[in-house]
């Protein structure tokens, strides 16, 4: 059982066989599906499972701090389940793969003279370069 699932299931949502579908979709390590890859995945494995059932889904998620909408400059928005273990982003700048990487900043990272009378809460880094297919050449279109 996936992590998602079992916090899902704590906080006492309603599982319907469209909402199980697209949380088991979800899960695994280093998920980061646009929505219509999510619809795709469900579909295969529930036909009959509407889009917007995903998108509504995915939003209820988003909202309930369970899954974390991940933007990349200039590319769809992707759904990451691992909202809740610290974590940094790897982004191929080639093919858009997104990794999640465990070097994470932490508030106190940031000089006070740096923060401009903010209290800061979080920190967001976010690694670019180009995976071995894309550095390679083999990457796919």
């Amino acid at each position: 059982m996936s992590d998602l699932l079992e916090r899902l299931r704590w906080r006492g949502w309603r599982m319907t066989s469209q909402r199980r579908v697209v949380v088991e979709v979800l899960d695994g390590d280093h998920v980061h599906l646009t929505a219509d890859e999510v619809h795709a995945r469900a579909a295969q494995r529930l036909p009959e499972i509407a889009r917007a059932t995903v998108y509504n889904t995915l939003g209820e998620l988003v909202a309930m701090g369970e899954v974390v909408e991940v933007s990349v400059q200039g590319r769809v928005k992707r759904f990451d389940p691992n909202a809740h273990h610290a974590h940094q982003h790897l982004v191929c700048t080639g093919c858009g793969t997104i990794r999640d990487v465990h070097a994470v900043g932490t508030p106190a990272d940031l000089p006070p003279q740096e923060r401009f009378g903010f209290t800061v809460s979080a920190v967001e880094v976010t690694y670019r370069g180009l995976c071995p297919s894309c550095a390679s050449g083999t990457a796919r279109a």
